[in-house]
């Protein structure tokens, strides 16, 4: 039987056990302030042009609300049409991010955000492939994504697929939350090299532990997940979240500016 949701006070009480032992920063502010820092960096890179951000594989909610008021037009991109409007798009488009896409124009985005999607692509490349192109020339993208180096992820991802649709979706924060993974790019060296494959440059990587977090709904879970997250807490190649920032090159290419990851373990 389906665990039912968690409260705002439970969340907030299995949060507290995490900073009391010593787990943060967490997913969640690391991954606002690269954001907050990309978002300025696409900004200065065409100063002349409105912000236009594609969240690509957006699901029903996104990091980027809190930068609503920073970005002119904020796109989002699933395989499946909401069920719900999401107000804080200017537009929504069904898309498989792995294929061609009409509906998005190539060099039209400034930043783009793939968050906790590349675990699910069967064709990583060809949706890096298409992130590149849909990005303007001195574009970001930022990606966030589970870790194959983590031991845990790692002895999930060699289950059998339907045993991991079972277990998924009981210990995922959200039963919405379980999707099929694949797993195909999911350890920091595959994907600096997939990135640096598609033509992407100044490719940087920061890893953070995020299983307890990620494993909130059942206790035996989350305690699964704070040892998981304890356990590689002075490992970064090891930690179970990665979040990659890289730059599709302008002409000047080679002049290095102010860097989103600027703070904290970068992987390696």
């Amino acid at each position: 039987m389906p665990a039912r949701e968690l409260s705002a006070e439970q969340r907030k009480s299995r949060n507290a056990i995490l900073a009391h032992i010593g787990m943060e920063p967490g997913f969640t502010p690391m991954l606002r302030s690269i954001l907050d820092a990309a978002i300025d960096e696409a900004a200065r890179a065409s100063p002349a042009d409105r912000l236009a951000v594609l969240d690509a594989g957006c699901g029903r909610k996104s990091p980027l609300v809190p930068f609503r008021g920073r970005i002119d037009r904020l796109v989002g991109g699933d395989l499946h049409e909401p069920s719900s409007p999401m107000a804080y798009l200017d537009e929504f488009v069904v898309v498989d991010l792995c294929r061609p896409a009409v509906a998005l124009a190539d060099s039209s985005f400034g930043l783009i955000l793939s968050n906790f999607t590349l675990e699910h692509f069967r064709d990583p490349p060809a949706a890096l492939a298409n992130f590149y192109r849909w990005l303007k020339p001195g574009g970001l993208l930022v990606v966030s994504t589970v870790n194959r180096g983590h031991p845990f992820v790692a002895a999930y991802l060699a289950l059998p697929a339907a045993v991991r649709r079972r277990l998924q979706g009981s210990i995922k924060a959200s039963e919405a939350d379980a999707h099929p993974l694949v797993g195909a790019c999911n350890d920091a060296a595959t994907i600096k090299h997939a990135l640096a494959t598609a033509g992407f440059e100044r490719i940087e990587l920061q890893t953070v532990g995020h299983l307890a977090r990620s494993w909130l709904r059942r206790w035996p879970a989350f305690a699964l997940g704070a040892v998981g997250d304890l356990a590689t807490r002075w490992s970064p190649s090891r930690r179970s979240t990665i979040i990659a920032l890289a730059r599709k090159p302008t002409r000047r290419s080679s002049e290095a500016g102010p860097s989103a990851l600027d703070a904290g373990a970068r992987v390696r």
